[in-house]
């Protein structure tokens, strides 16, 4: 007797962190709305998942379907020198997934449950030319803000004047967004980059725009409303975030960390409520040991109270790991405590943090928006940039304490000091704290019933039932 399968999407994420926590988010909503989830990255990344967070690749039923995890190998040694090299492992990736994705296909086709719409994430903007060329709907979940999409957008049409070789300082001008100066932008897009290449990268995926049916984006109407609203004159734009707000009955030990979080939340109830500086810097961005010592010391001299996670660097990056000054833990006593790594959801979530210290990566914006936190900005590079800019100025959520790496600026303790003290105490603390619930009262109504970003998923899983029942009939 003819029966129809669960309709199956096929998630494949660019391997870090940054990337795979919004998709995997993505993929347990889907789940959870009836859909069969197959959410794929490197092998490599697999292995770290499954020791951190103990997934396996059996196939598990969540809400109303099921996710499984196929991992693929990249073709390298995990000792290869040449991962140290970013460019040259993007190239390796594009040239084995562009085999892995036909086979995956194929397969997926033989045990008659055939893919009926492929998402991936910036930086494998590869996948919707795989997608196309096997005839299969494909969508793409963008992980930084609605703002800098624009930005992408501008710059890749050239609709506006950004700064070049020739004239490196310029102002930029997009619609319905605040000026933004020249450090400002998206830091990729800007000549003195260290990293233009990922700005080429991202670029890639903008010359795709044509072969996604929509975009989706960890971001909420409320939020960016204009951007969104601008930006869907051109393009399909479903925001659907805050991602990381899964519903209750999702299952939360489906994680994509990679690596085991230490426990800090025994710790975080021992102090009062709102005395904590949360402190992270998010898994890739490497801060200098010089500015490493001068947050240490700023920390000793405003005796606040902080939990700071200072994760050992990037296997493939060749740097050291920090060091803290001299009697640092004796001097701070209970009053402080570093990890390697934290829940951090649930961290921000926690009544007694008051104030986050962040590189400004989205995912962070985001968290620390959802949940009410104001923030210290501390952006490295990328996006981190922008969002800082907005998060300051048009958000309201917060004290910009450092630019960007490239200025190669030292922030010193006594700026770290004052900038900790305005953040946490006074007027201008209780300012950021009013603006900062504001938003995460605006997240909450996006992801409750009826909100908008429920709305647009639904909108979402419609169009793949619908594309998805024309194939999936056995």
């Amino acid at each position: 007797m003819g029966s129809q399968a669960p309709i199956n999407v096929l998630l494949v994420s660019f391997p870090a962190q940054g990337h795979i926590n919004p998709l995997l988010r993505l993929g347990k909503r889907l789940a959870a709305k009836g859909l069969f989830v197959t959410f794929t990255t490197t092998e490599r990344t697999g292995k770290d998942m499954r020791k951190a967070n103990g997934i396996t690749d059996k196939v598990t039923p969540l809400g109303d379907g099921f996710l499984k995890f196929e991992f693929f190998e990249d073709g390298w040694a995990d000792d290869d020198p040449r991962r140290q090299n970013l460019s040259d492992f993007l190239s390796q990736l594009e040239l084995v997934g562009k085999q892995v994705l036909p086979q995956m296909i194929k397969k997926h086709a033989e045990a008659k449950r055939p893919i009926s719409c492929i998402i991936n994430n910036p930086f494998f903007p590869w996948v919707s030319d795989v997608a196309a060329e096997h005839g299969i709907p494909s969508t793409m979940l963008w992980i930084q803000s609605g703002a800098v999409f624009t930005a992408y957008y501008h710059y890749f049409h050239k609709l506006v004047p950004f700064p070049s070789q020739t004239d490196p300082y310029i102002d930029v001008q997009l619609p319905c967004i605040p000026l933004l100066k020249y450090n400002e932008i998206p830091e990729f897009l800007h000549p003195f980059s260290p990293f233009p290449f990922l700005g080429t990268l991202v670029l890639e995926q903008f010359k795709n725009l044509s072969k996604p049916f929509c975009i989706l984006m960890d971001t909420f109407e409320e939020l960016e409303h204009d951007y969104i609203n601008y930006i869907s004159n051109f393009l399909h734009i479903r925001p659907v975030g805050p991602l990381f707000r899964s519903p209750k009955a999702l299952d939360t030990s489906i994680r994509g960390d990679f690596m085991k979080t230490d426990d800090c939340i025994e710790w975080l109830n021992s102090k009062p409520a709102a005395s904590v500086l949360y402190i992270s810097f998010g898994s890739i961005v490497y801060v200098p040991q010089e500015q490493v010592d001068e947050i240490a010391y700023g920390l000793l001299d405003s005796e606040i109270t902080f939990l700071w996670v200072l994760k050992p660097p990037n296997r493939d990056m060749g740097l050291k790991s920090h060091d803290l000054p001299d009697g640092f833990f004796e001097k701070t006593g209970n009053r402080g405590k570093v990890v390697q790594w934290s829940p951090q959801e649930e961290v921000l979530a926690h009544p007694s943090v008051s104030c986050f210290l962040t590189h400004c990566g989205w995912n962070s914006s985001m968290e620390t928006l959802t949940l009410g936190v104001p923030v210290l900005t501390f952006p490295a590079w990328g996006d981190q940039v922008t969002n800082a800019k907005f998060l300051v100025d048009v958000f309201g959520v917060g004290i910009r304490l450092g630019y960007n790496q490239s200025e190669n600026k030292l922030i010193t303790r006594d700026e770290i000091k004052k900038c900790l003290l305005e953040a946490t105490v006074g007027p201008k603390a209780e300012e950021l704290k009013q603006n900062a619930l504001k938003w995460k009262r605006a997240a909450e109504a996006a992801v409750a019933d009826g909100g908008s970003s429920v709305c647009n998923l639904d909108a979402f899983v419609e169009d793949i039932v619908k594309t998805g029942n024309s194939v999936n009939i056995i």
